[in-house]
């Protein structure tokens, strides 16, 4: 059974069973500070699960694609190196939220299994949670009732709570689960060992293929449980690993979900799959890191070097390091990969479709910027090899070249290797573990439960109508960390702030009691559906009834800036092409930041065309015109552009000036004469095909052209109020140039003079003609010197200092011959005589030159010089 009639079968299965079929949720999280990406099948639903908001349906089944870099059984490091586990993967899923529970989720999962899809009774084993004393829980003997009816005892095992008790995270739902474990071994193998000794064991053919999770549990801050009100279903199974299963493999990379991507891998490459497991290994990496690049970034996350884009950096760049050690690809190649992809993908997934070209040409950039990262630091590892004075390299320096290049440790242990040195692996680990301790303490936080001071409470936001509302705190909790110390989330009943979203900053302002105390409200942002407001103290009163009032001035740059996004969007549309779309925006209340889709620099002509078009549709005095609470449908036939990565609902909000539609939720300006002027203040690449756009409005608008006028009438002034300044300044620099030749001219005629006097200094030192000595030059003069000097005396050796701006200079010529023969390395001297202006440097054999902030020192260095040949 081909895999795209799997995942259909299964959602039919369901869809039957009543269940509301839903499409993946975009990979990449917005609005869940507790996960950067969905790591697995019920991240979409948390707020369903928490009671923060209702479900349109009691009954959902979907695919969702899952991204874990960590955590149990799934360290990327380990990626590759078996069979079944992966970074990117489907998790087929259905759901009940308070509907059916534990006989349903039962009965359908082994009537699914084995009469749908006709996987043998015989190797199937179920684990049931045995119960755990410390949270006071006995055997879920239920699960084990239902499941005898099905399966016979000897294949029901007890699983302690690592495995058979599942939970959201430190605090919140969770509660036993059944796993379901698949034996594909050969009959001579499970002859040897029982298939039940093997479960959970990590063996590849004895593998987990479907948890159901019964949650009906609370997980308090305390570590106590309390029971939910309701009781859910959330049932996860690996699709890769089902297909591996009903296709007949034993491995999930000989399925057809990985198959066409490794052969097409063998066909750039021209290395064989199944023949060598170092090249197994390398293909089984880049078949599944591409997957998982090429979908976040289709879901609006591009590679950076923070937070989730660095994630997506360093899974991109382990795939780039095993096709550059193992594969001998030395140019970018895994962007090739995402036209397979999307052709095997595209059908349940249509945004690696439409965002195929995106993709492309943002992993080939990646690709090649990490290759130039490898050149450059083959470059630095084969210096500290110079370096090196005994067989092994020093961890620290390993983790030097790691941590600040970017350079992969296990290939700094491969080429160490070939050139018979070790790598101090322990020094290494000790760097690493200091750099974790480090981002551990600045990221460390504990939470508080809520504090529940109004259960029945509608928690709702009203800010687009006024910024100002009476409301009580319903709920609140403490919430320590390094960085921001002690702080109080607080939510209300009705709340005027927005809440950080859509690339707008969420409001700021204060609470103020009826006894005249304020509360300052520090930022606002949304968690699982609930607006939280941040504070650093809780109000004296707690159940008092509270003024809420939002900054409106920030509030108001900030909407200027909101909707001239929109319009900027609409711009580069109407000016550049229908083929740009946004990849993302920062909105503040000092700027806004607009990113977009675009395959070159704009002219400076385009640039003022779009400025011209914004600031047109301001001065056309367009009114907001707002629809709430729409059909999703209903807005886009309409016009609307809805955003790629973003999750919506069944209902939307419009927003429209003239012919700018988009879905948005974020705060707008009432008429797009209140963003007042629009200015664009910088524009640049991002990444391959990703252009962004800096910009200003408002109050920041007006500061510019302020700032602006004020710098001209101040150079004007240094002009002597020269009536045409462009002119005077123009003439001030063509006098300045003449004068700097003039300076050029007299400075080579003192090194021919120089050069001169120095020929007569030189001394024989074991048939080496050698001169150590401090100029008066700059850097190009010593150069000119030394190379001038080199070419007519033979076997130099010359060692040139100078101090310049309070900075030590060393410049070394060796004549060529003496490289040669003698084994003499400008770049040697000048690292050695380094250390004593406290500086270094390098260059070729014959010339290299070491800058240093220690003058005093020079002397010394000179004095030592001659040491080299004598």
């Amino acid at each position: 059974m081909k895999s795209q009639d799997i995942r259909s079968k299964f959602l039919s299965f369901f869809e039957e069973k009543k269940h509301t079929i839903v499409p993946s949720a975009p990979m990449v999280l917005k609005d869940d500070p507790t996960l950067m990406f969905i790591n697995a099948g019920m991240a979409p639903f948390k707020e369903y699960f928490l009671g923060n908001a209702v479900p349109k349906s009691n009954r959902i089944a979907d695919t969702q694609k899952c991204l874990r870099v960590s955590g149990k059984h799934n360290d990327l490091e380990e990626v590759g190196y078996d069979t079944y586990h992966h970074t990117l993967f489907e998790m087929l899923g259905n759901w009940s939220f308070g509907d059916y529970f534990k006989k349903e989720a039962i009965a359908w999962a082994w009537e699914l299994l084995t009469e749908e899809f006709g996987v043998d009774k015989d190797i199937l084993y179920v684990t049931v949670f045995e119960g755990d004393k410390e949270d006071g829980l006995g055997m879920d003997t239920e699960a084990y009732e239902l499941w005898k009816q099905f399966v016979p005892e000897d294949r029901i095992l007890m699983g302690n709570k690592k495995d058979n008790f599942w939970e959201m995270g430190d605090q919140g739902p969770c509660g036993p689960c059944s796993e379901i474990h698949v034996d594909i071994r050969s009959a001579e193998e499970k002859a040897k060992i029982p298939g039940k000794d093997l479960v959970n064991m990590d063996h590849p053919q004895v593998v987990e293929i479907w948890n159901l999770v019964f949650m009906q549990y609370n997980r308090k801050a305390n570590g106590s449980l309390e029971s939910l009100p309701d009781k859910h279903i959330d049932t996860g199974m690996g699709f890769e690993r089902l297909c591996m299963v009903l296709q007949g493999k034993q491995s999930n990379y000989d399925t057809d979900v990985f198959t066409p991507i490794i052969r097409e891998i063998e066909a750039i490459t021209h290395k064989e799959y199944g023949k060598d497991e170092k090249i197994d290994i390398s293909i089984r990496v880049i078949s599944d890191h591409v997957r998982a690049v090429a979908f976040a970034i289709a879901d609006g996350q591009l590679p950076s070097n923070t937070g989730a884009g660095y994630v997506i950096r360093r899974i991109l760049r382990r795939a780039v390091r095993y096709g550059f050690t193992f594969l001998g690809k030395k140019e970018p190649f895994i962007y090739r990969l995402v036209e397979v992809l999307a052709q095997k993908m595209g059908h349940a997934f249509p945004e690696i479709k439409s965002q195929k070209q995106i993709v492309e040409n943002v992993i080939k950039e990646e690709e090649n910027s990490f290759l130039r990262t490898l050149e450059q630091g083959l470059v630095l590892l084969n210096r500290i090899v110079e370096e090196t004075t005994d067989d092994t390299v020093s961890g620290e320096k390993a983790f030097e070249l790691y941590d600040t290049y970017g350079f992969p440790i296990d290939l700094t242990a491969l080429i160490l290797n070939e050139k018979g040195l070790k790598l101090d692996q322990e020094g290494f680990k000790i760097q690493l573990e200091k750099q974790k301790t480090r981002s551990r303490a600045a990221s460390e936080m504990s939470t508080d439960d809520w504090t529940i001071l109004y259960d029945d409470a509608d928690e709702e936001f009203i800010g687009y109508d006024t910024l100002t509302a009476n409301v009580k705190i319903t709920r609140y909790r403490k919430v320590v960390s390094k960085k921001d110390g002690e702080m109080y989330q607080l939510v209300f009943n009705i709340t005027p702030f927005y809440p950080e979203g859509g690339g707008q900053v969420g409001d700021k302002g204060y609470i103020e009691a009826a006894n005249g105390d304020v509360t300052y409200i520090l930022d606002t942002k949304k968690e699982n559906n609930v607006i939280i407001h941040f504070a650093k103290e809780l109000p004296e009163d707690v159940n008092d009834v509270f003024k809420a009032i939002v900054d409106d001035e920030e509030r108001a740059r900030t909407e200027a800036n909101h909707s001239a996004t929109h319009l900027l969007h609409q711009a580069l549309r109407e000016i550049l092409g229908t083929h740009v779309e946004q990849k993302g925006s920062a909105v503040q209340s000092k700027s806004l930041r607009f990113d977009f889709s675009h395959f070159a620099k704009l002219t400076d002509e385009e640039l003022r065309d779009v400025e011209n078009f914004v600031n047109a549709r301001i001065e056309g005095k367009l009114p907001l015109e707002e629809k709430r609470n729409i059909p999703k449908e209903e807005a886009i036939a309409e016009g609307a552009m809805s955003l790629f990565g973003e999750k919506y609902g069944d209902t939307v909000r419009a927003i429209r000036f003239g012919q700018s539609i988009e879905l948005c939720g974020g705060t707008h300006v009432k008429n797009t004469a209140d963003i007042w002027h629009f200015k664009i203040v910088s524009e640049g690449a991002v990444a391959a095909g990703i252009r962004r756009i800096e910009a200003i409005t408002h109050d920041a608008a007006k500061e510019f052209y302020f700032d602006n006028n004020q710098a001209y009438l101040e150079m004007k002034a240094l002009l002597n109020n020269a009536q045409e300044p462009v002119k005077a300044l123009q003439n001030l620099q063509d006098e300045n140039n003449n004068l700097k030749k003039q300076i050029e001219a007299l400075l080579k005629d003192k090194a021919k003079n120089v050069k001169g006097e120095l020929k007569s200094e030189l001394t024989e030192v074991n048939g080496v003609q050698f001169l150590a000595k401090q100029l008066d030059l700059d850097a190009s003069g010593i150069k000119d010197v030394a190379f001038e000097l080199g070419g007519e005396v033979d076997n130099l050796f010359l060692l040139l200092a100078a101090e310049n701006d309070g900075k030590a200079l060393l410049s070394c010529y060796i004549s060529k011959n003496l490289v040669a023969d003698k084994g003499l390395n400008a770049g040697q001297v000048v690292r050695d005589l380094g250390k004593y202006i406290q500086g270094g440097g390098g260059g070729q054999p014959f010339f290299a030159t070491a800058g240093g902030k220690n003058p005093a020192g020079i002397q010394e260095a000179l004095e030592k010089a001659k040491d080299f040949i004598a």
